[in-house]
Protein backbone atom coordinates (compact mmCIF):
# COMPACT_ATOMS: atom_id res chain seq x y z
CA UNK A 1 0.00 0.00 0.00
CA UNK A 2 1.43 3.06 -0.83
CA UNK A 3 0.29 6.32 0.84
CA UNK A 4 0.98 9.91 -0.84
CA UNK A 5 1.40 13.12 0.44
CA UNK A 6 3.33 16.41 1.04
CA UNK A 7 6.45 16.65 2.32
CA UNK A 8 7.88 18.67 4.76
CA UNK A 9 11.35 19.86 5.58
CA UNK A 10 11.65 16.99 8.53
CA UNK A 11 10.91 14.23 5.63
CA UNK A 12 14.15 15.68 3.32
CA UNK A 13 16.91 13.13 5.86
CA UNK A 14 14.11 10.36 4.65
CA UNK A 15 14.28 11.15 1.41
CA UNK A 16 17.99 11.73 1.61
CA UNK A 17 17.69 7.86 2.26
CA UNK A 18 15.59 6.34 0.10
CA UNK A 19 18.47 6.94 -2.64
CA UNK A 20 21.43 5.69 -0.86
CA UNK A 21 21.86 2.73 -1.76
CA UNK A 22 21.37 3.21 -6.09
CA UNK A 23 24.55 3.10 -7.17
CA UNK A 24 22.90 4.36 -10.42
CA UNK A 25 20.87 7.59 -9.04
CA UNK A 26 23.72 8.89 -6.70
CA UNK A 27 23.19 10.35 -3.65
CA UNK A 28 19.55 12.97 -3.48
CA UNK A 29 20.21 16.70 -3.84
CA UNK A 30 21.98 18.14 -0.41
CA UNK A 31 20.15 21.32 -1.37
CA UNK A 32 16.74 19.89 -1.15
CA UNK A 33 15.86 21.41 2.27
CA UNK A 34 16.84 24.89 1.29
CA UNK A 35 14.72 23.97 -1.64
CA UNK A 36 12.14 23.48 0.06
CA UNK A 37 12.03 26.33 2.76
CA UNK A 38 12.81 28.42 -0.35
CA UNK A 39 15.73 29.32 0.54
CA UNK A 40 17.60 27.44 -2.62
CA UNK A 41 16.79 28.61 -5.97
CA UNK A 42 17.05 26.73 -9.23
CA UNK A 43 17.79 28.99 -12.22
CA UNK A 44 14.89 31.71 -12.86
CA UNK A 45 12.93 29.47 -10.15
CA UNK A 46 10.13 31.50 -8.17
CA UNK A 47 8.11 30.58 -5.53
CA UNK A 48 5.97 29.10 -4.31
CA UNK A 49 7.43 24.98 -4.47
CA UNK A 50 6.25 21.27 -2.94
CA UNK A 51 8.06 18.18 -2.78
CA UNK A 52 5.77 14.79 -2.78
CA UNK A 53 6.56 11.65 -1.04
CA UNK A 54 4.97 8.18 -1.73
CA UNK A 55 5.55 6.31 1.38
CA UNK A 56 5.14 2.81 2.00
CA UNK A 57 5.04 2.76 6.07
CA UNK A 58 7.26 4.78 7.53
CA UNK A 59 9.60 4.51 4.14
CA UNK A 60 10.28 7.18 1.25
CA UNK A 61 9.81 4.96 -1.95
CA UNK A 62 9.66 7.88 -4.01
CA UNK A 63 9.38 11.66 -4.11
CA UNK A 64 8.55 14.14 -6.67
CA UNK A 65 9.37 18.09 -6.70
CA UNK A 66 8.62 20.93 -8.85
CA UNK A 67 8.09 24.85 -8.50
CA UNK A 68 7.05 28.02 -10.61
CA UNK A 69 9.62 29.39 -12.77
CA UNK A 70 10.57 31.22 -15.94
CA UNK A 71 12.63 29.52 -17.28
CA UNK A 72 12.26 28.54 -20.95
CA UNK A 73 8.84 30.82 -20.98
CA UNK A 74 7.85 28.20 -18.86
CA UNK A 75 5.30 28.50 -15.73
CA UNK A 76 6.58 25.49 -13.74
CA UNK A 77 9.46 22.98 -13.99
CA UNK A 78 9.70 19.94 -12.55
CA UNK A 79 12.89 19.75 -10.48
CA UNK A 80 12.59 16.01 -8.68
CA UNK A 81 11.26 12.73 -9.42
CA UNK A 82 12.72 9.46 -7.82
CA UNK A 83 11.45 6.06 -7.15
CA UNK A 84 13.47 3.18 -5.47
CA UNK A 85 14.55 0.68 -7.80
CA UNK A 86 12.92 -2.37 -5.83
CA UNK A 87 9.19 -0.57 -6.46
CA UNK A 88 9.95 1.21 -9.86
CA UNK A 89 7.31 0.63 -12.33
CA UNK A 90 4.57 -0.08 -10.12
CA UNK A 91 2.74 3.22 -10.68
CA UNK A 92 4.65 5.15 -7.88
CA UNK A 93 5.66 7.85 -10.80
CA UNK A 94 2.89 8.15 -12.44
CA UNK A 95 1.04 8.63 -8.74
CA UNK A 96 3.37 11.61 -8.30
CA UNK A 97 3.47 13.04 -11.07
CA UNK A 98 -0.06 13.26 -11.02
CA UNK A 99 -0.18 15.06 -7.67
CA UNK A 100 2.53 17.73 -8.87
CA UNK A 101 0.59 18.18 -12.43
CA UNK A 102 -2.85 19.39 -10.44
CA UNK A 103 -0.51 21.35 -8.23
CA UNK A 104 0.46 23.35 -11.05
CA UNK A 105 -2.78 23.30 -12.30
CA UNK A 106 -4.17 24.97 -9.11
CA UNK A 107 -0.97 27.89 -9.19
CA UNK A 108 -2.35 28.69 -12.96
CA UNK A 109 0.91 26.82 -14.31
CA UNK A 110 0.00 25.21 -17.20
CA UNK A 111 3.24 24.73 -19.09
CA UNK A 112 5.75 22.75 -17.79
CA UNK A 113 9.21 21.83 -18.42
CA UNK A 114 11.84 19.17 -17.25
CA UNK A 115 15.07 18.49 -17.55
CA UNK A 116 15.18 14.52 -18.84
CA UNK A 117 18.09 12.42 -17.81
CA UNK A 118 18.40 11.16 -21.14
CA UNK A 119 20.48 8.32 -20.63
CA UNK A 120 18.08 6.41 -18.40
CA UNK A 121 16.31 4.05 -20.72
CA UNK A 122 12.70 4.85 -18.45
CA UNK A 123 12.87 8.65 -18.23
CA UNK A 124 12.02 10.15 -22.20
CA UNK A 125 9.16 7.10 -22.48
CA UNK A 126 7.72 7.67 -19.08
CA UNK A 127 7.14 11.67 -19.57
CA UNK A 128 6.29 11.13 -23.04
CA UNK A 129 3.48 8.13 -22.57
CA UNK A 130 2.10 11.69 -19.87
CA UNK A 131 2.35 14.00 -22.46
CA UNK A 132 5.22 15.69 -22.66
CA UNK A 133 7.09 16.50 -26.00
CA UNK A 134 10.83 17.85 -27.29
CA UNK A 135 11.16 21.40 -25.71
CA UNK A 136 15.72 21.64 -26.54
CA UNK A 137 18.54 19.01 -25.97
CA UNK A 138 17.24 17.19 -22.16
CA UNK A 139 14.49 18.89 -21.93
CA UNK A 140 10.65 18.17 -22.26
CA UNK A 141 7.28 20.19 -21.84
CA UNK A 142 3.91 19.83 -21.03
CA UNK A 143 2.41 22.63 -23.16
CA UNK A 144 -0.67 22.42 -20.78
CA UNK A 145 -0.16 19.63 -17.77
CA UNK A 146 -3.90 19.74 -16.62
CA UNK A 147 -3.52 16.30 -19.68
CA UNK A 148 -1.58 14.79 -17.01
CA UNK A 149 -3.96 15.67 -14.13
CA UNK A 150 -6.95 14.41 -15.82
CA UNK A 151 -5.50 11.04 -17.21
CA UNK A 152 -3.71 10.01 -14.18
CA UNK A 153 -6.38 11.42 -11.97
CA UNK A 154 -9.07 9.09 -13.96
CA UNK A 155 -7.01 5.85 -13.48
CA UNK A 156 -4.66 5.62 -10.75
CA UNK A 157 -5.09 8.55 -8.24
CA UNK A 158 -7.35 7.79 -4.90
Amino acid sequence: MVHYREATVGDIPAIIRSRADDQEAGPADGRMAAYLRGTHHPQLALLPRVIYVALQGDAVAGYIGGHLTRRFGCDGELQYLYVVPSVRRTGIATGLLGRLARWFAEHGALKICVNVNVESPAAVPFYSRHGAVALRPYWMAWQDVRVVSVDVGRSTLP
